[in-house]
């Protein structure tokens, strides 16, 4: 998996070992002598990946699934470009569906990748440069070639004019590129930097076609009304600008007949409908406008379930077990604002938010809280660090905040059955006074300048409302100024881009290694980049996270990650909200699965399938528009 990437941030991560299927001896390019070279047809963060190179097929798909049919689903919103790779206009997310990496992640390994465009790759133990050997065959959908040289494009373009986090990263990584011919291309990485993951960072990325670019005068900074070319097994079919789009399948896909394809990419059509709300969404759904929903509604999954095509039997609801770190959730401060400076103020505000409550009243008790950055998973900090963890913390132990060092992890706190729990209410007006937010003779919360101690929520989710309003109005009892202010989605992603919030929705989860997409969110360097939308500078987070980049094996990463997870929850800069254990699923009755699905991902879009029987009855039913 990427640990850096140039799309929407946040990532798994991902990174490198041996995974030899054919080794040979050559002279080192990068020094003298004889240095072993290790060509392969995977790559694995520690160890060797679980294929081996003669693998027919991954293991959780159905390799007979049948192909056919349309997938269809909903988004919340609208868009106005098909470029997600600047900050400019909202991008449908299907925009880069065409788009091919090197190297591909699977869902049941979130530690190895697998060739993809590439055949092999090959590299010394020293990890100082590496080569992948593409597929001759490998085309875009215009049946141009696909080449090393639109490999380097790629990558040039995006290191020179990427979002600012991943152009760093790159820079500091890679010190050269080279096309060897026209079906091989060599990086050679920084002489310092950190050799584990530097191939699985340059096995991730996507590859553009040059000549599209040119031939459109593209411009990867500005936003974009004519979608990407590829070279994936789906092709940009039609769409409603704004409103809707469909991808199609190529039918002349040149990677259909490789092992990581099989029984994979099984729907004709994937269409994305966009909906102004949650609500007029779900209508939609129970009119057949779409047909597979991802349920978001804790409310809707537990009493609207009762319309004439669910009662009937035509859609069914589908629970299915979610082994991901979850997503991390959570209500962020802006650190870049005065009033927030101070953890106990944070901690104060984070104490009005009455999870057990809401989970009963809101949530039908479907959820469970986010306690960490690495939750619903073994990595999370637990207790008092163990001494291996201490290894790593006590030489910080200046930069740590108080409590790290011999307390148990921080975990959010615990509330009682009714809306507003009066000890947490006390616990958090004691903060305040500490911190010198005083109650006034109005109950409003005051600094020494006679300043209130304002606190808006942005959002753009009507849905939302019930959930924040309960919250905001815990805060105006312990006599903060609390307000939500909901805008539209544009405004929305404008504000965020420019850090113009006190508080806002994000997702702050990580992956099963420490990596660029750690440092993305949380290191210093990022601290005004989207990416880290807390602002978090921290010389101890950083010094963990260029820890962990480093770890050289699974104990290794293991203990720096709940060493990260450990300060990083001790700084507050956060209210955590929840996460569900499962999947939960609506569909029209005419979508399969394999029995046994993998750990990272349900694969609705990437190996479900049409049984075309059950969607034939659908269709003479009238069920489907």
């Amino acid at each position: 998996m990427r640990l850096i990437t140039p799309v929407f941030g946040l990532v798994l991560g991902l990174g490198l070992g041996s995974a030899i299927a054919q080794e040979q001896a050559a002279p080192n390019p990068a020094g003298s002598g004889e240095e072993r070279i290790i060509k392969s047809h995977g790559i694995s963060l520690f160890g060797e990946p679980k294929l081996p190179a003669d693998y027919t097929h991954l293991p959780y798909v159905n390799p007979e699934a049948p192909k056919g049919g349309e997938l269809s689903q909903h988004g919340i919103g609208n868009f106005d470009s098909y470029n997600p790779f600047t900050f400019r206009g909202r991008a449908t997310a299907p925009s880069i569906m065409m788009l091919e990496r090197v190297m591909e992640d699977v869902y049941d390994d979130p530690l190895s990748q697998y060739c993809l465009i590439c055949e092999t790759l090959e590299y010394p133990e020293s990890r100082d440069w590496v080569i992948f050997n593409l597929r001759p065959e490998a085309k875009f959908s215009d049946g141009t070639p696909l080449t090393a040289e639109d490999v380097r494009f790629s990558f040039e373009l995006l290191r020179d004019y990427g979002f600012s986090s991943y152009r760093q990263a790159i820079q500091q990584m890679v010190q050269s590129v080279e096309v060897l011919d026209d079906h091989r291309i060599k990086f050679t990485f920084m002489p310092d930097y950190p050799r584990r993951d530097v191939i699985s960072q340059v096995g991730g990325q996507i590859v553009f076609s040059r000549k599209d670019f040119e031939d459109n005068a593209r411009d990867i900074e500005q936003t974009s009304n004519k979608p990407f070319l590829g070279s994936g097994p789906y092709v940009f079919d039609s769409a409603d600008f704004g409103k809707s789009i469909t991808m199609r399948r190529n039918p002349d896909y040149w990677g259909k007949d490789l092992p990581i394809n099989q029984g994979r990419h099984n729907y004709d059509k994937l269409r994305f409908e966009y909906f102004g709300d949650y609500d007029a969404a779900f209508e939609a759904f129970k009119a057949g406008v779409y047909t597979f929903r991802s349920e978001p509604s804790e409310q809707h999954w537990a009493t609207r379930y009762d319309f004439p095509a669910f009662q009937s039997g035509q859609v069914v609801k589908e629970e299915i077990p979610d082994g991901n770190i979850a997503s991390g959730d959570a209500w962020v401060f802006n650190l870049r604002r005065d009033k927030f400076q101070d953890v106990r103020v944070r901690e104060a505000i984070g104490l009005m938010f009455n999870f057990e409550w809401s989970n009963q009243a809101l949530f039908y008790g479907m959820n469970s809280r986010v306690d960490s950055f690495w939750p619903n998973s073994d990595l999370k900090a637990v207790g008092k660090p163990s001494e291996a963890e201490l290894a790593l913390l006590e030489p910080l132990k200046d930069q740590l905040p108080p409590g790290v060092l011999t307390e148990d992890a921080v975990l959010p706190p615990v509330s009682g059955d009714r809306q507003l729990d009066r000890r947490n209410l006390r616990k958090a007006a004691a903060l305040l006074d500490e911190a010198g937010w005083t109650t006034g003779e109005d109950g409003m919360r005051r600094n020494a300048a006679g300043q209130t101690l304002k606190v808006q929520f942005l959002d753009f989710n009507q849905s939302f409302d019930r959930i924040a309003n309960p919250f905001i109005q815990n805060l105006r009892a312990l006599g903060v100024d609390a307000s939500l202010d909901r805008v539209d989605p544009s405004e929305m992603e404008t504000r965020k881009r420019s850090h113009d919030f006190d508080i806002v929705r994000d997702s702050l989860g990580n992956g099963y290694a420490i990596g660029g997409g750690t440092a993305q969110a949380f290191g210093s360097e990022d601290s005004n980049d989207v990416f880290n939308p807390m602002g978090l500078a921290d010389p101890a987070v950083d010094a963990l996270i260029e820890i962990g980049s480093n770890a050289q094996n699974e104990q290794e990463n293991r203990v720096a990650i709940s060493a990260l997870d450990r300060v990083l929850r001790a700084l507050r800069f956060w209210v955590p909200q929840w996460y569900r254990t499962n999947y939960t699923f609506a569909y029209y009755d005419m979508y399969e699965h394999p029995k046994d699905l993998p750990l990272l991902s349900a694969g609705v879009t990437d190996f479900w399938w049409v049984n075309p029987e059950k969607e034939a009855a659908l269709k003479k039913a009238g069920a489907l528009r």
